[in-house]
């Protein structure tokens, strides 16, 4: 009965986002000018993703053909090639639907936003919790097809089902990591070009029709915001659902394997109620409108926590499983509300990061990392409690070891049960970012803007949300996968010890694998955005009349600039991941590859955290100056926050989110080519 679950949770999901949808369609798309430019930003987004696929189409094709190649061998289950290009397809198409959803509900958000708040947040929202319920569907569509393929087609065993589908997150995994690291280069060159020569130096409005690389910055928030946050959080998604299943397989629980699709299709069901839960009044506030959208989230979990405990009891007999999975609930809620405390304008640690752009642009720098380092204590405690606890329930006074670490997996399934909202209140911000800026591109009425404004403020504080809350599942799906590797390799004894200094080497160069990973999407970033600053000078320059309106800016090129990029960029740190796990275990063994696995989560879960909220926070403490403080716009605390706002975007948009992508491919390739690993070890 449990495996029907997540079939039922599929066509929930996309019952809601085709009613969604024909909702959204439904406002007013806009004319004139305001259509001219959301065409203008569908294009250079559409333009990008074609090129992106493109790219990476080949890159997937030569990585099929390595893969069949040691399934010939039988150095990896045949089944793996396939399932790596169907884990890469749904990642890649839940990013592409979402793309081409918030790039038709931008202008329709403006225009409804001109008629009320509430109108304007629930046509945002709408367009994010599409690409919510996309993801989920997604996922959830992959796992189940493959399940009754293995189980009824294949007639395997529920253990042989279990470790096949672990392997299954590989291709999910790579391509998430190309959609992030290649949207977040596009986005964030867009962004700090346009910042540092339109804000900074021309002294001009942000969003204004007269910058050249504004329509490449609108994009930006499309293909990286939005596409690459969709293939991120689908491979969280399904790699915490695989890794529990694979445990739940092996640990001699009734529906082990099943349970974990079964809590996910849930999950779907509760996300959708809570969507309802979602509205404001007119004369909101931010923590109003926090209010409004935490709302759904606390309804959706709520209903699955209450759900969860007859599925669990009457599906496995065992209700201690239960509190497991109320541990990741509880974790993910918790982190959630620690990282709204750091990033947020209404709380003292970002206004203290506002406050520091009185003395200066360094001290707002220095404020912000002071700010993203100390940002990283809460987390690993709470990350820490759920983990010890979750696997002393599910363990509990006569079970096993194996149950224990279940209960750790099951709690990050629980965590990311209600992903189809969580991932909604997060994908809006974009969104509600491109409104703004159509609305005054366009020319829109003030109060249009004041209120596009309030939402995208309320973006930042729930994009930094969302990736708190992604980097927390990435931890404890890490975790668990990490245990998953030691089962499937089958170590023991000396391999395991902390004092073999193959393990002391492998702990090393894990803990500094994504020290290098950050500076080289970071340099990614810097040599991007240099090209756009220069190209932005330059027709400022030698275009007349740009600065009057009279001139035309030449948007294409900055575009097309951004593109190139992005494209070039992404491939060294993506193949760099997939290559540093065989590399390890040829020289340093099993062993050492499992000490790489717990130093890279170690360390990528720490600085992941800590740039995601000094990001965020450099963010909203320029909105908060916008907002009055200091002066507000055009004085000298404000260029102060702009520039930590431009050091910030990288942090949070581009390397931040990729490195939790990073610890579960290492994981994952660590995983599926564990065979190869093991054959070609200088250390047996």
């Amino acid at each position: 009965m449990l495996q029907y679950f997540a079939p039922l949770a599929v066509l929930a999901a996309a019952i809601f986002v085709v009613c969604t949808l024909r909702r959204l369609l439904r406002f007013p798309e806009g004319e004139g000018k305001v259509l001219k430019i959301a065409k203008a930003i569908r294009s250079g987004a559409n333009a990008y993703l074609s090129r992106q696929y493109r790219t990476v189409i080949l890159i997937f094709a030569v990585v099929f053909v390595l893969l069949g190649g040691l399934a010939l061998a039988k150095l990896v289950n045949p089944f793996i090639p396939f399932a790596f290009l169907t884990g890469g397809l749904y990642s890649g198409l839940a990013g592409f639907v979402g793309m081409k959803v918030a790039t038709r509900a931008n202008s329709r958000t403006a225009l409804a936003a001109s008629e009320g708040l509430n109108k304007g947040l629930r046509a945002a929202f709408s367009a994010g919790s599409i690409m919510g319920f996309t993801v989920v569907g997604l996922g959830l569509l992959d796992l189940s097809v493959w399940y009754f393929l293995l189980k009824y087609v294949f007639h395997l065993v529920d253990t042989d089902i279990g470790t096949n589908m672990l392997t299954f997150g590989m291709g999910a995994s790579f391509m998430a990591l190309f959609a992030r690291i290649g949207g977040g280069i596009f986005t964030k060159a867009a962004d700090v070009g346009a910042d540092l020569v339109g804000k900074v130096e021309a002294g001009i409005p942000e969003d204004d029709e007269r910058n050249p690389a504004v329509i490449a910055d609108n994009v930006g928030d499309n293909v990286g915001d939005v596409a690459g946050m969709g293939a991120d959080l689908y491979e969280s998604y399904v790699g915490s659902i695989v890794s529990a299943c694979a445990l739940g397989a092996v640990a001699g629980i009734k529906n082990g394997l099943v349970l974990p699709l079964a809590m996910a299709g849930v999950g779907v069901l509760c996300s959708i109620v809570g969507t309802f839960f979602v509205k404001t009044g007119e004369r909101a506030d931010q923590r109003s409108l926090l209010n409004s959208l935490r709302r759904g989230t606390i309804v959706a979990s709520v209903l699955a926590a209450l759900a969860f405990l007859p599925l669990i009891w009457l599906g496995t007999g065992n209700p201690m499983l239960y509190l497991s999975v109320l541990c990741g609930l509880g974790a993910g809620v918790a982190v959630g509300y620690t990282t709204e405390y750091f990033t947020s304008d209404s709380y003292k640690p970002t206004r203290a990061v506002a406050e520091s752009s009185n003395t200066g642009t360094a001290t707002t720098i220095i404020e912000g990392l002071a700010l993203g380092f100390r940002s990283t204590v809460l987390p690993v405690l709470i990350i820490g409690a759920a983990i010890i606890g979750s696997f002393l329930f599910a363990k509990g006074a006569d079970g096993t070891a194996q149950q224990g670490l279940l209960g750790i997996a099951l709690a990050a399934v629980g965590m990311l049960s209600t992903l189809g909202i969580t991932l909604s209140t997060d994908a809006y911000g974009p969104i509600a970012d491109n409104a703004g800026g159509i609305a005054q591109m366009a020319g829109l009425d003030e109060s249009v803007r004041e209120r596009t404004d309030a939402l995208d403020s309320l973006g930042n504080t729930t994009a930094a949300m969302g990736k708190g809350f992604a980097i927390g599942s990435a931890a404890l799906t890490s975790l668990a996968l990490l245990v998953s590797f030691v089962e499937k390799t089958g170590l023991t004894g000396d391999s395991l010890n902390l004092t073999d200094p193959k393990v002391l080497t492998g702990l090393l160069v894990g803990a500094m694998l994504p020290m290098l990973f950050s500076a080289m999407t970071m340099s990614a970033v810097g040599r991007a955005a240099s090209k756009i600053v220069v190209e932005v000078r330059r027709q400022f320059r030698e275009i007349a009349g740009i600065m009057t309106g009279e001139g035309n800016p030449d948007y294409a090129s900055c575009v097309d600039i951004c593109t190139k990029a992005a494209l070039h960029e992404m491939v060294a740190p993506a193949v760099a991941a997939l290559i540093a796990p065989v590399l390890v275990g040829f020289f340093l063994g099993a062993g050492g590859l499992l000490g790489m696995l717990a130093g890279a989560t170690a360390t990528g879960f720490l600085l992941a955290v800590m740039m995601s909220n000094s990001g965020g926070a450099w963010d909203n403490a320029k909105k908060y100056v916008e907002s009055g403080y200091g002066g507000g716009k055009g004085s000298q605390c404000h260029k102060a926050t702009v520039v930590g706002d431009t050091v910030g975007d990288p942090f949070k948009d581009t390397s931040g989110p990729s490195i939790n992508i990073l610890i579960k491919l290492l994981s994952v390739v660590s995983i599926t080519l564990s065979d190869l690993i093991l054959a070609i070890s200088l250390f047996k």
